[in-house]
């Protein structure tokens, strides 16, 4: 499975940003989707997965990101609303074939687009 993110950029606080992970196989509704980020400085941490079970969120993104896919088009987003300095980050999606969300259990992942948040 090969990924590419794209959809980064500089936006305002409050302001929205759609990313998108464009997937090549065709296996790819079977696989949990996830979103990650890593900020300067700081480790990658979780941000939002999807697969057959549903839809998990990172408690720091609740309620203002959505993840969402479509498997016809082998293309799974991020949603990012109310944003915030604080979500300022170069944005990773990964593939997976279980559940979970911890990064090193990820297998397949995307080239990172940075999403800047102004104050």
């Amino acid at each position: 499975v090969q990924l590419q993110a794209f959809g980064g950029g500089l936006v305002q606080a409050g302001g929205s940003l759609r990313l998108s992970c464009a997937a090549s196989g065709r296996t790819f509704s079977r696989y949990t989707m996830g979103w990650f980020r890593q900020a300067p400085g700081k480790e990658r941490e979780y941000v939002a997965r999807i697969n057959w079970s549903g839809t998990y969120y990172a408690d720091s993104v609740k309620g203002r990101f959505t993840i969402s896919r479509d498997n016809a088009k082998n293309t799974v987003y991020l949603q990012m609303n109310s944003l915030k300095p604080e979500d300022t980050a170069v944005y990773y999606c990964a593939a997976r074939a279980g559940p979970g969300r911890n990064p090193v259990e990820y297998d397949y992942w995307g080239q990172g687009t940075l999403v800047t948040v102004s104050s």
